[in-house]
């Protein structure tokens, strides 16, 4: 996500830059934010046996992290592929680490706090010992995934990185930095078009065919053999569409550009769920549209419009700014709120709208918090230090 991905990338000094997608990347981790809070009432249902664990709200927000991996490719291509005759492979990957890892690190210090606060509690009610918790804060400070089942897979749930676990999204985005930077800046635009197609149809077959057996496209958050090669296409299918849009993009001026794609973001993901009849996924068949034609038809709008009032352009640069952090330290948060929730056996936000709009404010503070005092100086520091002027 760049400042994508969940997170962005420095674009060249001399390229315009497209605010209204900062902006618009804001507004999905913010649609993130609120689709967790009905997670956690579906998760506390069906763990207290009260429901069948069906989110009735923004049914559709976890293909945020489609949307984000379709704005990674279209930023990295704008901002790199006409560069690579006088960047080094070495010096991409500086600028992607330094724009990624100093967040995704204190994402793991946060949830490394968070499950301490918690009593190192899986959820199954078990204790794990401080030795594992410190095990899995290293191993996700270096993203080494945790395989289910392994001892320093803390909660117990089979979550890649159980002490944050959106951590696993970034994970495959940093497959497809290595892979764009080896492979796919090398392809004509004709081939890059091929893959993007054939990349499409395996993602048809794996999603809509029900593979997984999820009835929906998220998968990747767990390292079995289903959601690897289901993340990975995941990834790589909207990531190659990015970079296709970007490559072919000519813009036009389109008045109100931000607000309209912010409408049709809340749309998309308020959909309810769609049950199916037959061995196809009518759910993913939806969400495989939504990735493969609305999403790239948003992203192609909001490169259309401009920042032309104060309003838009001050919502758009805080939106931007906190959309990677926001996203990649909140989740910490949830885990508390999840248990509360099944605690106090709670399902609903009519019964708990106070905690709620409270887990928000303070995520919310918290990314922009950890922004400023920690990822701006960070990034700074370290750019000054290992990147060539």
């Amino acid at each position: 996500m760049q400042k994508t991905t969940l997170s962005s990338v420095h674009f060249a000094d001399t390229k315009p830059h497209y605010e209204l997608l900062d902006g618009l990347r804001g507004v999905a981790a913010l649609l993130v934010l609120w689709y967790h809070i009905f997670e956690g009432f579906a998760f506390a249902q069906a763990t207290n046996g009260a429901g069948d664990g069906l989110i009735t709200t923004l049914n559709h927000g976890h293909i945020a992290v489609d949307f984000f991996f379709i704005l990674s490719g279209f930023v990295i291509s704008y901002a790199y592929d006409d560069r690579w005759g006088k960047m080094s492979l070495g010096n991409f990957f500086k600028r992607r680490l330094i724009r990624l890892h100093p967040m995704l690190v204190m994402g793991a210090v946060i949830g490394t706090a968070a499950f301490l606060f918690e009593g190192c509690k899986q959820w199954d009610g078990t204790t794990t010992s401080t030795s594992r918790v410190i095990i899995a804060t290293l191993l996700t400070m270096l993203m080494i995934p945790a395989l289910p089942g392994a001892p320093h897979e803390v909660r117990g749930n089979g979550e890649m990185f159980p002490l944050n676990g959106p951590t696993w999204s970034l994970w495959f985005e940093y497959i497809g930095n290595i892979l764009y930077a080896l492979i796919i800046h090398r392809l004509p635009t004709k081939t890059l078009a091929l893959l993007a197609v054939a990349l499409g149809a395996a993602h048809a077959w794996f999603f809509v065919g029900n593979i997984s057996g999820y009835d929906m496209v998220g998968v990747g958050w767990t390292i079995d053999e289903v959601n690897f090669w289901g993340g990975l296409v995941r990834m790589l299918f909207p990531f190659t569409v990015g970079m296709l849009l970007a490559r072919t993009f000519k813009p036009r001026i389109i008045k109100g550009a931000f607000w309209i794609c912010t409408l049709l973001l809340v749309a998309a993901f308020s959909v309810p769920y769609i049950a199916s009849t037959g061995k196809a996924s009518l759910n993913s068949l939806y969400e495989f549209l939504c990735i493969a034609l609305l999403f790239p038809a948003i992203v192609w709008v909001g490169a259309c419009g401009s920042c032309n009032d104060n309003v838009t352009g001050r919502v758009n640069k805080f939106l931007g700014d906190i959309s990677y952090p926001l996203y990649i330290v909140h989740y910490p948060i949830m885990y508390i709120f999840y248990k509360w929730l099944i605690k106090e056996e709670l399902y609903t936000l009519g019964e708990t709208w106070g905690v709620s709009i409270t887990v928000i404010i303070v995520s919310i503070l918290l990314a922009y918090a950890c922004l400023k005092l920690y990822d701006e100086p960070v990034r700074r520091y370290l750019a000054n230090k290992f990147l060539k002027r």
